[in-house]
């Protein structure tokens, strides 16, 4: 699966950010039917994801499904709606127990499927979730892991430090993609480019989004930097020189530079 950078959560109850959605430069747009459609809304919300599923036209974006929680009146029945419906994906909320998943993919069949954390419970059964099979995504929910937690994060986001580099470290652990959490900053503003630079700098692949002002902070966040990209190919250049390329480790630009170094620096280059 592409590598994503942006992932937007529109509203399914809403057909003009649907449509909009078509147009923007996220990576991945995410048709909500939790948090984001109200009760007497969930019903037309998801026929209405399952209609733009079917006409498509989301280009290279990924397109994926937030279904409601298993245990809500609408979580069943959003599944067994999405089997089959064309999602690259079903992101699943509130995932606090690999159990959770398992009764997911018991529905999706091979659908991916998507964990949700943003749980005190999640965090303490991390490992195990981030080792379910058939999963291929953990997304941090900070909004509600802070209210679970009663913790008040603040602009640096300092309570949640241990547990977005948890799910980072769960997600390397396994093979997965780690978006970060959504920020509640609206528009493109030195303090939303401060969080997507502290999101990259932990690790994580791109960022959820909650608003279109947010996709160009997050996609220059979360792609390589022109010095990033120049260091990579310097490191490519010197490991692929003669008397280098049997070497463990060698001085490049006044670094020592090793075998692992090579290695990022290929991811770097495959990025950009």
């Amino acid at each position: 699966m592409k590598r994503i950078r942006s992932a937007l959560f529109m509203p399914a109850s809403n057909a003009r950010a649907i449509e909009k959605a078509r147009e923007l430069d996220c990576d991945a747009v995410i048709l909500d039917l939790e948090d984001a459609v109200a009760p007497d809304s969930k019903h037309a919300a998801r026929a209405q994801a399952l209609a733009a599923a079917r006409a498509g036209g989301f280009g290279e974006r990924l397109l994926v499904l937030r279904v409601n929680a298993l245990d809500t009146d609408w979580g069943e029945a959003d599944l067994e709606a999405a089997r089959g419906a064309g999602f690259d994906a079903v992101l699943l909320p509130k995932v606090s127990h690999p159990d959770d998943l398992a009764l997911a993919r018991a529905t999706l069949g091979d659908v991916r499927v998507w964990a949700m954390i943003e749980t005190s419970a999640a965090m303490l059964a991390l490992p195990a979730i981030a080792a379910a099979p058939g999963l291929g995504c953990l997304i941090a929910g900070t909004n509600d892991l802070a209210k679970e937690m009663r913790c008040t994060p603040g602009a640096d986001r300092m309570p949640l430090l241990p547990h977005l580099v948890g799910i980072v470290t769960a997600a390397r652990a396994h093979g997965l993609m780690a978006l970060d959490g959504v920020s509640n900053v609206l528009a493109d503003t030195p303090e939303l480019a401060a969080e997507c630079a502290q999101g990259a700098a932990f690790g994580f692949d791109g960022k959820t989004l909650v608003h279109p002002a947010q996709i160009a902070p997050a996609n220059r966040a979360f792609a390589p930097s022109a010095e990033q990209v120049r260091w990579a190919e310097a490191v490519i250049a010197a490991f692929a020189l003669p008397e280098n390329v049997r070497l463990g480790a060698i001085r490049v630009n006044g670094e020592m530079i090793e075998r692992l170094h090579l290695a990022q620096a290929e991811q770097i280059v495959a990025s950009a």
